[in-house]
């Protein structure tokens, strides 16, 4: 009986209703004709709510709820969650679902209604996009029940509390993973990089085939053969291609609910793919008062789940980056050539100048390709009209930082640095940019 008790509610109609007959009786001292009908009015208010409650409790089970979600969720994206709901009722049911969601979402008010026809089974799907790495908390399932007349509701508890962690962007890595197998890429922007000559690696002499190159033709084997035979060269390979991820205080600003942080461990993860799939390896560490979550670049089977596993444990209290730190501990492990894809933030040219002792000094031995952001509001806010004095002033101040941002993109060039200045939610495809252009020109 308790039980039935805890699981009862009463729906709004049912308050509806009373309010209607209250009104009503209030009429009748007006019209006394009103009484009788009032009165009748409220016992079929009280054999309905009875009947109701009798169609809902009646069958034991009722209904059986479960949420499915993903292994793991992927951070900046929408992941799925499906709610299936098995009507072991003879008649068609409406169903209210409130889901306790993780904490981190900060919802308050989720719900979702549908109606579920008689002994059914009905998927329910939403989406959640969540924006920190880490571990997320699903609460109770909680569904609500209502007979079509309505007046009162089952509460239904399905204990489907679970740990979801949110790993680094792995939808952005599968978006690219096919892609930078069949060099498709430049479906998505990626500019198409002319060659500089022959920075590759000689791989066989064979015969020559119409459309092959005349000018890589081995003409003392063509001698030999007594007929047409060229010089077949692959890619390099097996180059080391390192991600340093700055994880100070720079990386805190937030674009779209993730930081540039995350952003920065998402396009990681997925150059770390594109670099395995040339032939490349891949490793990966992040620092800011220190070098940590460092993995060696290698060529292996698991490289891939050892750098997810790192970006997942990248924790930061954004303090104060030691680029210092940063050049001492590469020019100690790294002692091969390598590209490293440097993913900081410099807002002014005085914050390069600080830092950039240290960026040249990484440049001497290692192809340094330093990737900053623009700032996505203030070019909004030069893009507006101006309409009062202060907005002119703040647009003015806007453009002057706009304008410095262009000016450490100068004077990184000045000392042979690449570097790329990019939006951040194009962070991803403007880094597989500059790796394949590396790659074509033969740079590293």
């Amino acid at each position: 009986m308790l039980k039935t008790i805890k699981a009862l509610y009463i729906n709004n109609s049912f308050f509806y209703c009373c309010i209607g007959i209250f009104a009503l009786f209030i009429a009748s001292y007006i019209y006394p004709q009103l009484f009788n009908v009032v009165k009748w009015l409220l016992v079929a208010l009280v054999i309905f709510t009875i009947l109701d409650i009798i169609i809902l409790f009646a069958t034991r089970k009722g209904i059986l709820g479960k949420r499915t979600t993903t292994e793991k969720f992927s951070n900046g994206d929408n992941n799925p969650i499906t709610v299936t709901i098995t009507n072991y009722y003879t008649f068609k049911v409406h169903a209210k679902i409130i889901d306790e969601i993780p904490e981190q979402f900060q919802v308050r008010n989720f719900s979702v209604k549908r109606a579920i026809d008689a002994s059914s089974n009905k998927a329910i799907e939403y989406e959640l996009r969540p924006t920190e790495r880490g571990e997320y908390h699903f609460g109770k399932l909680n569904i609500y029940i209502s007979s079509a007349i309505g007046l009162v509701s089952r509460r239904f508890i399905f204990d489907d509390q679970e740990m979801v962690p949110t790993y680094p962007s792995f939808i952005q890595l599968k978006k690219y993973d096919l892609l930078a197998i069949s060099n498709n890429l430049l479906q998505y922007g990626i500019k198409k990089i002319r060659r500089l000559g022959h920075t590759m690696e000689f791989e066989q002499i064979k015969e020559y085939v119409l459309g092959d190159d005349i000018r890589t033709i081995n003409w003392k084997a063509t001698a030999k053969k007594n007929q047409l035979m060229i010089n077949q060269f692959q890619d390099e390979k097996s180059q080391p291609v390192y991600s340093v991820i700055d994880k100070g205080r720079l990386m805190k600003m937030p674009f779209e609910g993730l930081s540039l942080l995350d952003y920065a461990i998402n396009a990681t993860l997925v150059i770390s793919n594109v670099a395995t799939k040339k032939q490349d390896k891949a490793g990966m560490f992040a620092f800011s008062k220190k070098v940590e979550n460092m993995v060696v670049a290698e060529r292996r089977n698991s490289q891939m789940n050892l750098i997810m596993e790192a970006l997942y444990n990248v924790e930061t209290d954004f303090y104060e980056s030691d680029f210092g730190r940063l050049y001492a501990d590469i020019k100690k492990n790294i002692s091969h050539r390598s590209l490293l894809l440097l993913y900081t933030n410099f807002e002014t040219l005085d914050g390069l100048n600080r830092q950039l002792p240290y960026l040249k000094g990484l440049a001497k031995n290692h192809l340094l390709v330093v990737i900053f952001f623009k700032n996505t509001e203030l070019n909004e806010l030069i893009k507006n009209e101006a309409k009062t004095t202060q907005q002119v002033y703040d647009k003015v101040i806007a453009e002057k930082f706009a304008y410095e941002k262009r000016l450490i993109v100068n004077e990184l060039k000045k000392y042979g640095i690449y570097s790329i200045l990019t939006e951040p939610e194009d962070l991803t495809i403007n880094t597989i940019n500059k790796y394949l252009e590396i790659k074509a020109r033969g740079l590293l």
